[in-house]
């Protein structure tokens, strides 16, 4: 049972990280699924990647990026540093029993992003997919590749992605590789797969890659087979929904089976699959999503089936706004992994739940809960609950549905500063008084947020779900004022 942290957005800090394993281990996480993105400690050549709130790095000359310069022949690739916060986070995890599992997001949008690699994008324009008929795609994959090893110890598995590979094939070389006899979309993918898996296979034969299963679906049973993938690799099929095709998923694992494929995943989610920009956690649909999961695993071979990801994306994608930030997600993750853990959900789960997290009473489908729990960020919960349902509404409330704000302090009567002064006793009371209520709560969640996130997360979860409502607000003060 790996947790996925979806660090390419909101990163948690390393210290707030290792308050939240044993709570992890305890509620039944065997282990973590990292998706570092941009926030590994890049190293050399590779520093560019790196995002301005990395895991810390030292301080080094990245110089210009370019074509063979990134893994010339002979280079050792190897971290020369300590990246000391990331590898006290994985020897924590490791005293908490915990297996890691790294992912690389390929097909590598933050990495494609960069004006210096562009050149190695399938299409021109787009950031989506690596050419893959460049040497040096693979040269920098492998490199990214060394490096994550590297900082990772006794690692049995790898995740190479390899999901949502969108614009594939639509590459000028890939049109002329697609004219050649016998070539279709399907096998540039497969073989693009089986690059990956084999250079990260002959440099580390005791790591198995697990590759995400949406772009294999599809693809018929003897092309599978023919492809040498099921050999390589490890499928993760992935679903989100809380009224999945449970039978359909039964009839693709027994797909998979057949064409060689001696393992497989499944995904489901705990948070980030609801709504591109959610921010509170639906705890219901997670729980759902599990139960039909189960009722998968119960009608597939047990020796089939090596794990699962409980998902939790922090974007949909590296360009997309944040959806639901971790501490958030902690009871939806809780109910999670102790449904899997017990075979479904109970009052007996549900009593686990309440004592690992220290909250009093736990509600499934009510998302407007501000229960309050003794877990690490369980303050950033209730102020988030109570921002997300209650500011928009309470300042619309004030300011599009008062009548003595509609009917005397319109647009027009703002833009010119006047108002008949009897008018202003009407709501500039209530006005002076949600702007200070809401300025408070404000400021207790920044300070909430400030330990467990970097400034950068704080900022833009402000701008997306609180500077709108808060500033019209504040306008609305100051034009009173004014006028």
């Amino acid at each position: 049972r790996l947790v996925h942290l979806d660090l390419k957005g909101a990163a948690p800090r390393v210290q707030y990280l290792e308050q939240v394993l044993p709570l992890l281990r305890a509620l039944g996480a065997t282990g973590l699924l990292l998706e570092y993105e941009d926030t590994f400690p890049y190293s050399g050549p590779l520093g560019l990647l790196r995002a301005p709130h990395a895991y810390r790095y030292p301080q080094v000359a990245l110089g210009t990026l370019r074509c063979p310069s990134l893994c010339p022949a002979g280079t050792d690739v190897s971290l020369s540093h300590s990246p000391a916060e990331l590898r006290a986070l994985l020897s924590r995890a490791r005293a908490q029993g915990l297996d890691v599992v790294p992912l690389l997001s390929f097909p590598l949008q933050f990495v494609l992003k960069h004006r210096e690699l562009a050149h190695l994008r399938e299409v021109k324009a787009l950031p989506n997919a690596l050419n893959p008929h460049k040497e040096e795609s693979l040269a920098l994959l492998k490199a990214m590749i060394d490096q994550v090893m590297a900082l990772h110890e006794d690692l049995q598995w790898f995740h190479i992605g390899c999901d949502e590979v969108y614009y594939l094939g639509e590459g000028e070389e890939s049109r002329q590789w697609l004219q050649q006899q016998g070539n279709t979309p399907e096998k540039l993918c497969l073989s693009h797969i089986r690059a990956v898996a084999t250079c990260l296979a002959s440099c580390y034969p005791m790591v198995t890659p697990i590759v995400w299963d949406d772009m294999l679906r599809g693809i018929s049973e003897q092309t599978l087979a023919e492809s040498g993938v099921p050999q390589l690799v490890q499928p993760m099929i992935w679903d989100y929904a809380a009224d999945m095709d449970v039978e359909g998923k039964v009839q693709l694992i027994e797909k998979y089976r057949r064409c060689g494929f001696s393992k497989v995943w499944f995904a489901s989610s705990f948070k980030g699959a609801t709504g591109v920009s959610q921010a509170v956690t639906p705890i219901g649909h997670h729980l759902r999503n599990q139960l039909q999961w189960l009722q998968v695993a119960a009608r597939s071979p047990a020796h089939a089936l090596e794990g699962i990801a409980l998902t939790g994306w922090q974007r949909y994608d590296h360009f997309s706004v944040l959806c639901e930030l971790l501490p958030v997600a902690i009871p939806s993750l809780a109910v999670c992994l102790q449904a899997l853990m017990n075979g479904g959900y109970s009052e007996k789960v549900k009593e686990n739940v309440e004592k690992f997290l220290g909250m009093s009473n736990l509600e499934i489908d009510n998302p407007m809960s501000t229960s309050l729990g003794t877990f690490p960020g369980s303050n950033i919960l209730t102020l988030v609950t109570q921002v997300s349902f209650y500011l928009k509404s309470s300042v619309d409330e004030l300011l599009e549905r008062n009548r003595y704000v509609t009917g005397w302090f319109s647009p027009y009567h703002r833009k010119r500063k006047i108002i008949h002064p009897i008018m202003i006793h009407h709501f500039q009371p209530d006005a002076v008084s949600l702007l200070c209520k809401w300025n408070a709560v404000v400021q207790d969640l920044q300070a909430a947020m400030e330990p467990v996130f970097h400034r950068c997360a704080i900022e833009e979860w402000m701008e997306e779900n609180v500077h709108p409502s808060l500033q019209k607000l504040q306008q609305a003060v100051q034009d009173l004022d004014e006028a």
